[in-house]
């Protein structure tokens, strides 16, 4: 019989006690928000009040987007297949990828690396947005399909102005955008996933936790999308027969 054990410092379980980073769950459950607690899931200790008023902002902002992007759009056809909400939360979750959901840490990373440069933040943003420019490389975080102004990037900067919260990270993500504009001539403003990367970051979180945050931010938009699927729409739902075009092959024979 293996006596190896598997050490973990997250949880503690005993008998009629359950203890999460050593504290009791009982006592977490009366004092602590939910996002207080994610900060204390993933960190190992309890936020400040700054802290704590910044982790709840970031999972408002991503909660949900509409209809159209490839998780939603994967959960929702998962469910009208019939299939029960775990399995729709979870095609909407591996639809999540590099490109929908991971400029967070790809934004995160970048500026984690930057920041641990010398030289101060002017600087820094130049020569960033200099070599990314030289190299036509996509900048991540930066840009959106639809907002020329990403309305809760605007929100989460000023919630930290506020708080006085803004540190190296998120100031280097600003100056990258006032930079940008210097340098090619056209704005290209940050966008939410751009402004979570920066404050994660400003909060000590690991880049490699980015897409973490956006999918406990994002499944509550995803069940939301699953539960309406369900009870409003019949199963096996179409695009229709106009929502697509062929561009394959002409009818042709074997022979």
């Amino acid at each position: 019989m293996a006596t190896e054990k598997w050490p973990t410092a997250i949880t503690d379980i005993e008998p009629g006690k359950i203890r999460l980073r050593g504290y009791d769950i009982t006592e977490l459950m009366e004092n602590l928000t939910f996002a207080q607690t994610i900060f204390l899931t993933l960190r190992g200790e309890l936020p400040n009040e700054a802290e704590a008023k910044m982790m709840e902002a970031i999972l408002v902002s991503s909660v949900d987007h509409g209809v159209t992007p490839p998780s939603v759009l994967a959960a929702r056809t998962v469910a009208s297949g019939g299939n029960p909400l775990n399995a729709a939360v979870a095609a909407g979750v591996l639809a999540i990828g590099d490109v929908h959901g991971g400029a967070i840490e790809q934004c995160a990373r970048i500026l984690q690396e930057w920041a641990l440069r010398e030289g101060d933040v002017e600087k820094l943003g130049q020569e960033l947005v200099e070599e990314f420019l030289s190299k036509k490389k996509r900048l991540p975080g930066f840009g959106h399909r639809l907002h020329t102004t990403d309305p809760r990037t605007v929100k989460l900067f000023e919630i930290a102005d506020n708080l006085n919260f803004a540190s190296r990270h998120m100031q280097l993500a600003r100056e990258a955008e006032k930079q940008f504009e210097i340098q090619k001539g056209t704005k290209l403003p940050i966008n939410v996933d751009g402004a979570i990367g920066a404050v994660i970051s400003d909060m000590a979180f690991d880049w490699r936790l980015g897409k973490g945050f956006f999918i406990l931010s994002r499944v509550a938009g995803l069940i939301a999308h699953i539960y309406e699927e369900t009870t409003r729409f019949r199963p096996m739902r179409r695009l229709g027969d106009t929502n697509y075009e062929y561009d394959g092959p002409a009818p042709r024979k074997i022979g």
